[in-house]
Order: structure tokens, then C-alpha cells, then sequence
């Protein structure tokens, strides 16, 4: 008699069930016809950097957000311009071209008052040649003057054009509506491969104006996916790029070079470094990137006070390393410079390497990782206490003004950064340098390097001046009411 066999299931070998990922959705057009206005319309929140100068944009910029209740990926792109070559606007556009192939779906937005261009014929040429579903949008029509402009869109090729204003929020949404239909019928299936058990580690990578942010970052996903070149200053907006790296995910926050803030005098590099400062808060690890020719600048230093007052775990990486001659004399003398000169960031992780090339980069992910652990670690109230009673026996605290302070207990409240709240008897009269001394000794003892930690100091609780279980006040043994 042979026996009944369940039916194959997934867990017995067969192929992963196929999903439905979120359509990536590209935004182009020529410059300064408002793409980064609409962008940050349809993501619900201003994430682009938005001003009246043309070509603010240079770098594709992602971001997530939803139509109707379904998810998408949004793309903000640099203003199409006829430009070959070298130049940065040949590199703009490039960048720009590699969205549109990249995406699902594309809006083309062009300028209803201004009206239909040479520069968005030429466009939308090679749109229509990508093949590319495309959902032509009239921008600025908040006034009569656009009215002709609109009627002119006709002569694109591209269909009804959409007549928005994304500056005053008109017409959004029969722009939803179109979206919504022209995204039913491409196929967004694919096999499900990745892991999203995890939320993926957010990285931020800053540093100083041309100091390789841009190069590292495509080097480390092994593509060209951001745009680089001699100019100092190339990179404005704070470009968030997804990896997988050895089966983990992670976030590259590229960022604007930040320089000293008595140089920053234009509008548009304030709004980067402020985009530069979101990204650095909303990032659990920051790399510190330092030119090797010139480290541990001043402003590198007040950078690295940046992170260590968000509380954000840092890692050095020094690049343009292949440019250093003798490289054991120097990698001895940074590591020296970063202890002296970052106390802070007790025994922090230097990591020396070549952006452009490629080599050593692969010790950066080992390194950021490492920290990123520490960062999250949770330790013992039992060996915090043990640990305690050592510290004080070496060395206890200086009486101040004859009396003793006596610390008593010590636990750890928080993670990220590890946080730690000490009890002791005169809390106020403790002196800095016994708290130097202890948080030094968890980074050393608990093995925490490169990680910024919290040492609160509270006063103990006198337990004649607590409120017995029913609620009555307790009376002291002087009969004195507390």
C-alpha cells in the first residue's frame, strides 16, 4: 500500500512565488521647468532642493511614496540640456538619459507659459525612442497665460498633456489619475530575491567640498550611478542609493561638501548643507571622508563634533590614498592624529584607501558594520555594577569641598548611542574629569570604539524622602514631613 504524498510546496524546493515591486517613476524635462517642485508634490514632502536658478538638480534623487495607497519610487532628475563632452552638463544629462531607461514610466513635464521649446522637441525624441510609457505634463498653468502653451503640447507627440500647477497644487489629481492608468498596463512582476527582514543600515557619507564622496560611493556599488567630476561642489541634493551588500542591505546617503560657515554665503549651498545635516541625523553610521593629502582639517574636526552630538557611530576613511608615498609612516601618524585629536571617538576605525581605484575599499563595509553593531549594544546591569566597583577601588572620586561623592549604581537606558545613567550620592559636585574617566573606561573595558556615549549622573534617591506604598508622605525620624 503506498502511502499519500502532500503536494509540493514552496519550502519543499519549489520556485519563489513572484511579487509585485513598486514602479519606478522618472521625472525629466528641460531646466527649470519645475520637475523637483512636482517631485516633491507627489512625494508628499519637500526633499529636493527647489529654487529659480536653473540646473539645481545634478543628480538623479530617489524617494518612495505612494499613489492611491500602492507604492512607488520617484525620480527627480537634472534639467535636459544639449551638451557633449566632458562638461557637467554633458554628465547631467547622461545622468538623466540612465533615468528614463531606468524607469517604468515617465512624466515629461514641460513649461505651459513658455510653451513648447527646441530643447523639449529634442527631448522628447529620445524619450519616444526609449520606448519608455510617457505621461506628458503642462506645468505652471495657474494663470491664462498658459493656455497657448498647453495647446502646443499637442505638437510632442506624447498625447493629452496634463495641465498641472505643482507649485499651488492644481490639477493633481487628474496627474494621479493618468499615472494610475498608464501604470496598468506595464508589468511590474519579478522574482522575490531580497531580504527585507531587516531595515537596511543607513550610512551617511560626509566631508569636506572634492573630497571623493560621490567617487567612493559608486566604487563601493560598483557602477556610475552618481555624478562626479573635478568641480568642487558637484553634488547639491543629499542622494540616498540602496545596496546589498554579502546579503545585507544598505543605504549610501551621498551628501554636499560642507565648508566653513563663514564661506557659506549663497542661498543654494545653504540648502545643501542643510540637506547635508538632514541626511547626517537621519543616518546611524557616518563616514568621515578626509583627503589624504590634507587630513583632519579644521573643519573635518568640527564635522566630527557634528556626529558626535547627533550621537551617530563614525568611521575615518581616508581616501585618495594611492596619492601617499610613504604609506606605513603615514597610516601610523593618522591613526595617532585621530586619538589626540578626536578623544571623543575613543579608538574610532581608520580605514585607508583609494575612492577611484578601488583598492582597499572592500575594508570599509567590514569597519562600518563592526560599528554599527557596537552602536546597538545592550550591556549587563549586573557587569556594569562589577565593572563600577573596579573603577571606583582604582580610582575613587576627589572629596570636593571635604565630602566625599560616592557613585552607587550604574545602568545602561538606551542603545543608540549607548547610554548609561550613573547614580551617586552629591550628583552636581562630581567632577568632568571622573566622567571622562568612566565613559573612557566603558569604551575601553566594554570594547566600544568609535562610538559616542551618554554618562547621565543623577543624585541617589534618599529613601526617607519617598512616598511609602499607600501614597502618605513619610515622616524622617526628626518627625519632619518631606
Amino acid at each position: 500500500m503506498t502511502e499519500d504524498r502532500a503536494p509540493e510546496t514552496e519550502a519543499d524546493g519549489a520556485a519563489e512565488p513572484d511579487r509585485i515591486r513598486a514602479p519606478r517613476i522618472a521625472v525629466v524635462g528641460r531646466p527649470n521647468v519645475g520637475k523637483s517642485t512636482l517631485f516633491n508634490r507627489m512625494a508628499g514632502k519637500k526633499l529636493a532642493i527647489v529654487d529659480d536658478t536653473p540646473g539645481v538638480t545634478r543628480d538623479v534623487r530617489e524617494a518612495k511614496s505612494k499613489l492611491r495607497g500602492d507604492a512607488l519610487t520617484l525620480l527627480d532628475t537634472a534639467g535636459y540640456e544639449d551638451a557633449k563632452g566632458d562638461k557637467l552638463e554633458a554628465r547631467m544629462r547622461a545622468g538623466t538619459e540612465g533615468a528614463v531607461m531606468d524607469a517604468d514610466l515617465v512624466l515629461f513635464v514641460y513649461d505651459a507659459r513658455a510653451g513648447v521649446t527646441s530643447l523639449d522637441r529634442t527631448f522628447a525624441e529620445f524619450v519616444r525612442r526609449s520606448g519608455k510609457p510617457t505621461v506628458l505634463v503642462a506645468n505652471k498653468v495657474e494663470s491664462s497665460a498658459a493656455d497657448a502653451g498647453v495647446t502646443d503640447g499637442w505638437s510632442l507627440g506624447m498625447g493629452d498633456p496634463i495641465e498641472v500647477s505643482a507649485e499651488h497644487n492644481i490639477g493633481m489629481v487628474d496627474l494621479d489619475d493618468a499615472v494610475e492608468m498608464a501604470l496598468r498596463g506595464i508589468d511590474l512582476t519579478e522574482k522575490d530575491e531580497t531580504d527585507t527582514s531587516e531595515a537596511p543600515v543607513r550610512i551617511a557619507i560626509v566631508g569636506r567640498p572634492n573630497a571623493g564622496k560621490s567617487t567612493l560611493i559608486n566604487t563601493l556599488i560598483g557602477k556610475d550611478r552618481l555624478l562626479t567630476g573635478p568641480e568642487a561642489g558637484v553634488t547639491r541634493d543629499s542622494i540616498t542609493i540602496d545596496h546589498d551588500w554579502q546579503g545585507r542591505r544598505v543605504q549610501f546617503h551621498d551628501t554636499a561638501g560642507l565648508r566653513k560657515k563663514a564661506k557659506v554665503q549663497e542661498k543654494l549651498e545653504k540648502l545643501s548643507v542643510s540637506d547635508t545635516i538632514r541626511a547626517l541625523r537621519f543616518a546611524q553610521v557616518v563616514v568621515l571622508l578626509m583627503d589624504a593629502t590634507s587630513p583632519f582639517d579644521k573643519q573635518d574636526l568640527q564635522l566630527a563634533s557634528l556626529v558626535e552630538r547627533e550621537g551617530r557611530a563614525m568611521v575615518i576613511g581616508v581616501t585618495k590614498w594611492d596619492l601617499v608615498e610613504n604609506k606605513s609612516e603615514a597610516s601610523k601618524a593618522l591613526r595617532e592624529m585621530a586619538g589626540r585629536l578626536l578623544p571623543q571617538f575613543g579608538g574610532v576605525p581608520v580605514v585607508m584607501f583609494s575612492g577611484l581605484t578601488g583598492k582597499s575599499v572592500d575594508r570599509l563595509l567590514p569597519a562600518i558594520e563592526r560599528v554599527h553593531h557596537d552602536w546597538s549594544a545592550k550591556m549587563k546591569t549586573s557587569e556594569l555594577n562589577d565593572w563600577l566597583s573596579e573603577k571606583v577601588a582604582k580610582h575613587t572620586p576627589p572629596a570636593v569641598a571635604g565630602r566625599r561623592v560616592k557613585p552607587k549604581y550604574i545602568s545602561q537606558t538606551k542603545t543608540r548611542p549607548p547610554t548609561f545613567v550613573l547614580k551617586c550620592s552629591r550628583a552636581d559636585r562630581l567632577p568632568e574629569s571622573y566622567k571622562r574617566y568612566l565613559v573612557n573606561g566603558l569604551r575601553e573595558d566594554f570594547d566600544l570604539p568609535g562610538i559616542p556615549i551618554r554618562l547621565i549622573v543623577k543624585a541617589d534617591e534618599n529613601p526617607y524622602h519617598e512616598k511609602n506604598r499607600t501614597g502618605r508622605v513619610r515622616r524622617t525620624p526628626n518627625n519632619k514631613r518631606d
